[in-house]
């Protein structure tokens, strides 16, 4: 009896561990003004969510003297005062490919406007992330500014890390930062073909061997988000924003040719978009199937467990076309 019993503890035990081990949810918010709807507020609850990365401001290029300047920073309509904040401050990358950048200008000023927006807003952070797709002409201004960037803000320092990052890296090179963020999406060019450019696990698994000898600890963005590519005579023209298949399969403008690919009967204008007949939309998402799929080969192919798994992005239209329960599911999979 005394043995069924200890056995049972020790069951109950390893249970136990095992959920407190798994990553925890977080959420990338990528809106100019921060205000959270009670969908968003909901979703944020029921996953126990305490941090949220939030896109403070872009950093790109004066078209006339190509310094660089801050683009749209956030402005904040609501307390945030539940959450850890972690401004994220994405920087283009041809911010990085001038050659007469200067370096610590950058840095600097990139800092005072995130302790600008802190203070502003009365938020104490721990730690700022970088966001930055570099190259290999990129990347010695990218690893110089990082150096600096560290160093004036005093605090812990994220980067976000692409697919190609991490198989490369002895080319692309690791930033000075405490951890990696790597982002599982956009994984091919923007065509008319039938690639889906958001996730294929077919050029996923190109770079997963590479993950357990990349010396970087790494957390995992995973995709909530979607586009319409918007095609005409078989070249992309742009994306579509908040569209989806169900949407698309209801209106009798449209007709489905296949699963993601949609044909314009007649046209028409849709959210002050023209369409043309013969026009063609691809939708392009991640499927709640491919979540949980994403999610087993990263835990295959990881050296260590990632501590969190950050969805992008924290938008109404996203959270409504996942089941409640997916973000629990997806990091029940570490």
């Amino acid at each position: 009896m005394k043995k069924n019993i200890l056995l049972g503890f020790m069951v109950s035990l390893l249970i136990s561990c095992g959920k407190n081990n798994e990553p925890v949810i977080s959420f990338y918010y990528w809106k100019t003004i921060f205000k959270l709807s009670e969908t968003q507020k909901q979703t944020l609850k029921e996953n126990n969510v305490s941090k949220l990365y939030i896109r403070y401001f872009d950093v790109g290029l004066h078209p006339e003297n190509k310094s660089p300047i801050p683009i749209s920073p956030i402005h904040f309509l609501e307390s945030i005062d539940a959450f850890e904040i972690v401004p994220v401050v994405f920087i283009k990358n041809k911010v990085m490919l001038e050659s007469a950048l200067d370096i610590d200008d950058l840095a600097q000023k990139t800092l005072k406007l995130v302790n600008e927006i802190n203070a502003k807003n009365k938020i104490s952070c721990k730690e700022i992330q970088i966001d930055c797709d570099w190259t290999l002409v990129s990347k010695n201004n990218y690893l110089k500014f990082i150096e600096r960037f560290k160093k004036l803000s005093n605090k812990k320092l994220s980067a976000t890390i692409r697919l190609h990052q991490v198989k490369y890296f002895k080319k692309t090179k690791i930033p000075n930062v405490d951890s990696g963020v790597l982002m599982y999406y956009n994984m091919g060019s923007i065509a008319a073909d039938t690639l889906n450019s958001i996730y294929s696990q077919k050029v996923a698994e190109r770079y997963l061997e590479s993950l357990k000898k990349y010396p970087l600890h790494l957390d995992f963005a995973l995709p909530i988000y979607s586009w319409g590519v918007h095609i005409r005579g078989g070249r992309v023209i742009g994306l579509r924003s908040k569209v989806t298949a169900q949407e698309l399969k209801k209106d009798i403008n449209f007709e489905s040719i296949s699963g993601t690919i949609f044909s314009v009967k007649h046209s028409n204008y849709k959210k002050g978009i023209f369409y043309e007949e013969g026009d063609q939309i691809k939708i392009e998402a991640t499927s709640s199937k491919e979540l949980i799929e994403i999610a087993e080969d990263l835990e295959e192919n990881t050296a260590k467990k990632p501590n969190e798994i950050i969805f992008y992005d924290l938008d109404e239209f996203n959270l409504k076309n996942y089941e409640k329960n997916i973000f629990k599911q997806v990091v029940s999979c570490f």
